[in-house]
């Protein structure tokens, strides 16, 4: 059995990821932020913050970890981001073959933050009914009360703010 994240490592990571999502708002983007970590469970390997309505940060994270890691590395690796993968995210990160995530907001609250912002049509199918209908074990971790509120107020400022999409 791999070895998880202890509670601190956990919390830790989230909150990395969420200020790498403050940094995507601060570049005109989406507030969404995810980092790689490695299996040591330490070492961030990749952050990617949002890039656009179709170039979710978890995705691109996903494909970029593809792209410079064996299948067999990123087994051993988590994925940690702010809110719940959408449908197209959890998929990539199946596909990447990345074994664990980690998220700090349930996509469902989310539809509640973004006031029904059309810049955000959130899906409602969770990461785990996506994974539950995969062939690979994927470990999913969330949401984490510790951190929720944090993400949830960067959320709420983003979307209800006067120049909102």
């Amino acid at each position: 059995m791999r070895q998880g994240p202890t509670r601190e490592q956990l919390l830790r990571h989230l909150r990395r990821a969420q200020a790498v999502a403050a940094r995507a708002v601060a570049m005109g983007h989406h507030p969404f932020g995810a980092i790689l970590v490695g299996p040591d469970q330490e070492t961030v390997l990749l952050e990617q913050g949002n890039v656009s309505t179709v170039n979710h940060a978890e995705a691109v994270l996903a494909r970029t970890a593809d792209m410079n890691f064996t299948p067999e590395y990123l087994w051993g690796c988590t994925l940690y981001t702010t809110v719940e993968p959408c449908a197209m995210c959890a998929a990539t990160q199946y596909w990447a073959n990345i074994g664990r995530l980690v998220y700090g907001l349930e996509e469902r609250r989310l539809q509640d933050l973004t006031a029904g912002s059309p810049e955000n049509p959130t899906l409602d199918v969770p990461a785990r009914y996506i994974y539950a209908h995969s062939r690979k074990a994927i470990e999913v971790i969330g949401p984490v009360p510790e951190v929720e509120e944090e993400i949830a107020e960067l959320h709420r400022t983003f979307w209800n703010r006067p120049s909102a999409p």
